[in-house]
Order: structure tokens, then sequence, then C-alpha cells
């Protein structure tokens, strides 16, 4: 099969490997759209080095969707049948340990563990191919309403819904998400799922690129922070006292301080982006005034319940698909993800 293999930092390539095989509990899939996510930049720069991946040659790729075309053993007697139409997550956890009895199987005790946890496209073999091989654990049955290029959505669209849980964003909250991005407007219209009373969708205009527009599409206040301070502009929206909950998508050292510092008192950050350097943070404000900062990783059993909602229409994930590129494009699929080239967001890739 086809599949784009990474050698080492910033070297990839479309090659021929190998066709996997499923094995116990596990499917192969025809992958019929798989979506671009920031985690795969960072992984194809090198950012996580030894860690995603733990060594090359490598494929990434863990947002996406197809059909079972064959089945392991035990996969039938679980109700799984060839021409299935399903979407993949990343987590296959272990199912043994007491993070995974208790639900959160993102924060796996045995993860990286041969045989017992696999993150596919991070530390298994991904989906940048034609053909993967995901867990039963792993895998969602796709509603006749979902096309495949939405069905490859839905893990980012559940990583939203798991921002604002874990934001404990409550009816009449105001929620302010900083980072107009994908999992950002995902995260956004979670929190009115939610109940949200107002969303408020932070972030500044790049040169060819104000995010920020599809935001106000969405029907979502807009702050536009460029030469001011978004801390001052978020108060003056929420009556001076901040927000109550933030979420935020974008995870730079920025947005770390502004998000601390533009809540509410007792208010709480939730963080899904992932710094990839060290942030200066006022402990005095988090103490003194209880306010909470919580990580956010991946999804824990939200998926299920994200896909009804985006069946709905509740969680808007088709309206961000902006382009497509078959898989011998991935080179300039990935450049035009990097450079938001007529301002992309989520950008499909077909193998």
């Amino acid at each position: 099969m086809k599949a784009l293999v990474v050698t080492e930092p910033n070297a990839f390539s479309v090659e021929e490997v190998t066709e996997p095989e499923p094995g116990y509990r596990e499917v192969v899939a025809r992958v019929r759209a798989a979506t671009i996510c920031g985690t795969d930049a960072h992984l194809l720069r090198g950012d996580y080095p030894g860690f995603w991946p733990p060594s090359y040659p490598f494929i990434p790729g863990h947002e996406w969707a197809g059909e079972v075309v064959g089945l392991g053993p035990g996969t039938e007697e679980l109700g799984w049948s060839v021409g299935d139409r399903v979407a993949g997550t990343s987590h296959d956890a272990c199912g043994f340990c007491q993070k995974c009895v208790e639900g959160r199987y993102n924060l796996c005790e045995n993860y990286g563990k041969e045989g017992l946890h696999r993150q596919y496209g991070h530390n298994y073999q991904g989906a940048f191919a034609e053909y993967v091989v995901h867990g039963v654990k792993s895998i969602f049955p796709l509603p006749d309403g979902i096309d495949f290029e939405t069905g490859a959505v839905l893990d980012p669209a559940s990583i939203g819904l798991h921002t604002a849980n874990r934001g404990g964003v409550r009816p009449g909250d105001n929620v302010v998400v900083f980072g107009p991005g994908p999992v950002g407007l995902l995260a956004a219209d979670a929190a009115l799922v939610r109940g949200a009373g107002r969303v408020i969708v932070v972030g500044k205009p790049t040169v060819d690129c104000d995010r920020l527009e599809l935001a106000a599409h969405l029907g979502f206040e807009t702050i536009d922070y460029e030469g001011k301070d978004p801390v001052e502009m978020i108060r003056e929206a929420t009556a001076g006292l901040g927000a109550d909950v933030i979420l935020d998508c974008a995870g730079v050292p920025d947005t770390f301080r502004w998000s601390i510092a533009a809540l509410r008192k007792g208010g709480r950050v939730a963080a899904v982006g992932i710094p990839t350097e060290g942030v200066d943070l006022d402990l005095q404000e988090l103490v003194l005034y209880e306010k909470e900062l919580v990580g956010v990783r991946a999804t824990a059993g939200e998926m299920r319940h994200v896909i009804p909602l985006v069946a709905a229409g509740r969680i808007r994930a088709k309206k961000l698909i902006t382009h497509r590129f078959p898989l011998e494009e991935f080179g300039e699929a990935i450049d035009t993800f990097n450079e938001r080239r007529d301002c992309a967001m989520k950008v499909i890739v077909e193998p």
C-alpha cells in the first residue's frame, strides 16, 4: 500500500509499504479521509524527540474515517463486520489500569508499553496511508448522515467536547476561547452544547488569514487583540469581572498568562494547546482567587457523545473543512496547513 513515511525530522515521502494485518480484536480499514492536526505538524518537525514518534521510520496520522475491510480474531462476536463505516481516534489503552477502569483511558498508566497501549499516529503507525489497523476500542460506527470527510473531523470534535467538559462549562457561563483554529472553534461549539450563555473567541489575524471572520460567521462574539491588551478587552466585555471559563486552544506562553489574568475569581482555564517552551505563571492569582488551571489530553469517552452532536449540526465539524489533497501531494497539504494558505482550517488528505 501507499503510506506517508517519515524518516527523520522534516523528511518524509509517500512510499510503498507492507499492508498491515489485524491482530486480536483489531480491524484493518481502508482510509477514505484523514485530516492534518497541529500535532502532526509538530511531529513532522521533530518537536517531541523520542516520544512522538519513538523511532523512525514512522507513519503519522490519527484523525480519519473509512471502511472496515478485514477483521482480526475476536471482532465479529463484538458486532463488527466487513464494510462497516467507521471513524478512528488515537488512544487504544490497556483497559486494566486504575485510570482506564475509571474511564480516563487517555491517561493510561501503561502508556507506550508494548502490548498494553498504543496511540495511533503518535507512538504507533497511523492513518496517512491507504489502510490502517486499529483496535476495536478506538473505532466508532459512522452514521449514514456523516460522510467520510466529516467523519475524519470527529476526533478533533471529541477533543473540543473534552476541552469544554474539563472546563466545567455550566449553563449561562461567560466562556472565552483563545485560538480560533479548528479545535478552538469546535470547543466553542461544545461550550454552547453545555449551555454557555456567551462564547467569545479571541485571536488576531495573520497577514493572509483572519480566522476570526469564520468565528463571527459561525455566530460567536470575537475579540481581535492586535496591538491591544486581550486581558483588558475580555474584562471590558464581561463587566469587569472576567470570564467564568477560558478554553486555551492556542497553547503558547502568552495565552496561558492571559487566561489566568482574564479569569473571574473562582474561574477555570482548560488548556488543550501543548506549549513547546517554558511558561511563567502568576501563581498568586491562582491561589488568592481560587482560580483553576487544568490540562486537556485528547479525549476520554467523548467520541461516542460527539457523533450525534455532529450529525445534528450542533457541533459544526463539516464547516471547518477547507482543503483537500491526495496523499501523493502531502507536502503541499502540510504547507497549506502550516502557512494557513487561503485561511486553511481542516485539511483533508485522501489516500
